[in-house]
């Protein structure tokens, strides 16, 4: 049973953090990995012997292109000179693109990388994106949300790290589960995302029962049944909301989607818009958006750095577990992917 549901969540329409750009340096890694070992790289980027030229594009690829725990490394080398590029442009999803192509057809560059810039770019982005614990906004009693939704698989991950680190600091500080405003996985996310949105306004104390289950089994009756959820007062705030938010009404009306594929679901827009929420999960302390590894103990820490004056509760360990980015209690590799 859990593998089919395994599968299931594989089948999703969950975009990914790791967009267009990273599909194209993947796939360029490939190629240019694939034409230092056969001689085929042929350009004089550098400026250099064809050794150096190796090493260095080497040394680019293990810093820039791989994920940790990869490594390139250079077996043997040899420039050919004599081939020769040709340039052609293409559009992908409305955006242009520049590749290139050996004259006989035969090696394929999806796209140049100028090294220099790139990492100049990767060092700008990287000073903006992140923000350390120790500069995080304090409060007497810290304010945390976490977007996400419902049926994402990376906030499915990052729900089960949270639960650990609510229960622990849940009379110490206002943890919150909030929701993207928008809908990648069919109209099942749709009313997964009001009855936790109901849940957690109706029934607050009972939340975190309810979550424990879903997480695990996926199974929202089961759930609602052993957490002893008023159905009545969710039904009832179910409605009001859906109402309040239009948010059956568009899902009807495809004209009202988010470029044409994705619901709205503006139950918390104003704070999606506030915190420029951009995919599932999103964790913000205190205002600011931060990025940690999705274990319970990391999420422990961010919340505790929060904290004007951190309690006692702050000096316990949590599990450094990651867990496997769907329904059940596997353990997985924490990843910054997310479903935008």
């Amino acid at each position: 049973m859990e593998e089919v549901k395994n599968l299931e969540m594989a089948k999703k329409p969950c975009r990914c953090k790791f967009g267009l750009w990273q599909i194209i340096a993947a796939i360029l890694l490939i190629i240019t990995v694939v034409s230092v070992l056969t001689g085929g790289f042929g350009l004089k980027l550098f400026g250099a012997s064809p050794d150096k030229l190796a090493k260095q594009t080497v040394e680019f690829i293990n810093q820039y292109l791989l994920q940790a725990g990869s490594t390139a490394s250079l077996i043997t080398s040899e420039c050919n000179h004599k081939v020769s590029l040709c340039k052609f442009k293409i559009d992908v999803s409305g955006a242009e693109y520049d590749s290139y192509v050996s004259s006989d057809g035969q090696i394929l560059f999806p796209d140049a990388i100028e090294i220099e810039k790139f990492k100049e770019q990767q060092i700008s982005a990287n000073q903006e994106q992140q923000v350390s614990l120790e500069d995080l906004p304090r409060a007497e009693k810290p304010e945390v949300d976490l977007f996400i939704m419902s049926y994402c698989p990376y906030g499915l991950q990052a729900q089960k790290a949270m639960l650990p680190a609510m229960d622990l600091l849940k009379d110490k500080a206002d943890i919150k589960i909030r929701f993207v405003d928008y809908i990648m996985h069919d109209k099942q996310e749709i009313d997964e995302n009001l009855r936790q949105y109901c849940i957690q306004k109706e029934e607050q104390e009972k939340y975190t029962a309810y979550l424990n289950c879903f997480v695990i089994a996926g199974e929202f009756e089961k759930c609602l049944t052993e957490a002893k959820i008023n159905k009545t007062k969710m039904n009832n705030c179910i409605s009001q909301t859906d109402k309040e938010y239009k948010i059956s009404a568009n899902y009807e009306d495809k004209s009202t989607w988010l470029n044409g594929n994705y619901p709205a679901f503006n139950v918390e827009a104003d704070l999606n818009d506030q915190y420029n929420v951009q995919g599932s999960p999103t964790l913000v302390i205190n205002g600011q958006e931060i990025n940690v590894n999705r274990t319970p103990n990391d999420y422990k820490e961010a919340i505790c750095f929060g904290f004007e004056s951190m309690p006692e509760e702050c000096a316990q360990e949590l599990s450094a577990q990651s867990s496997t980015p769907s329904f059940g209690l596997e353990a997985g590799e924490s990843t910054d992917a997310e479903c935008q």
